[in-house]
């Protein structure tokens, strides 16, 4: 084993992604478990960030299996879901899909690069389901795909610990008919629609469908 990889396989300290939130999105208000050993932290709504913010802690401690022709794509990875202000965390709302699905979600796709011994990285997309189902009663929303948070500082992008170096991307609901244009058109096509239409990555319940035809024209 090499020096790097040694660094590379040292034990997780999740001390040091939980500093990194609380320096650059908010303090944590409440940790929840997840699949595979992997904490989703809770950043509650601020005056100056007016979201709920959940942050998975631990995906990174194991490297994704990135292969060769992909050397400039993270190996170490944390992602996020940013909610309305108006999201219920009690406990009550907690044990009902309509609320708890964005923690099952992350939980899930956080999963996925340790239990299948590969990877994610900027525009993967993860549906729910094939085919892709809702995440809950109340929305169409059924799938994500992974890019920076467009309302997060860039600074909170990387986190570096010597020579591992840790991505935070978010992960962005979307529709089916998005799914299925991202896998037709590619990433930079949806981004397009996306960003034209001034969606950001708040998750929105009944959002504009980007993806989906009016009158013959997208």
């Amino acid at each position: 084993m090499t020096a790097s990889d040694s660094i590379l396989a040292s034990p997780f300290d999740p001390t040091a992604v939980r500093g990194h939130i609380e320096r650059l999105v908010g303090s944590i208000a409440a940790t929840f478990p997840g699949t595979g050993g992997i904490d989703i932290c809770h950043v509650a709504p601020t005056e100056r960030r007016p979201f709920h913010t959940l942050i998975t802690c631990g995906m990174s401690a194991r490297p994704m299996a990135v292969p060769a022709s992909e050397p400039d794509a993270p190996r170490h990875l944390e992602l996020m879901i940013t909610l309305p202000k108006n999201w219920k965390f009690d406990e009550q709302s907690l044990a009902q899909p309509t609320w708890n699905w964005p923690l099952a979600e992350l939980s899930r796709v956080a999963a996925l690069p340790a239990a299948h011994d590969s990877w994610l990285g900027w525009g993967h997309a993860v549906p729910h389901g094939n085919p892709p189902v809702p995440y809950a009663p109340g929305t169409k929303l059924c799938g994500v795909i992974i890019a920076p948070s467009l309302l997060v500082k860039e600074a909170f992008y990387e986190l570096q610990l010597g020579k591992r170096s840790v991505a935070f991307f978010s992960a962005i609901p979307l529709y089916r008919e998005e799914l299925e244009l991202h896998e037709r058109d590619g990433m930079q096509a949806l981004l397009g629609k996306l960003i034209d239409n001034e969606i950001n990555d708040v998750v929105e319940l009944t959002r504009k469908n980007v993806g989906k035809k009016f009158f013959g024209l997208f």
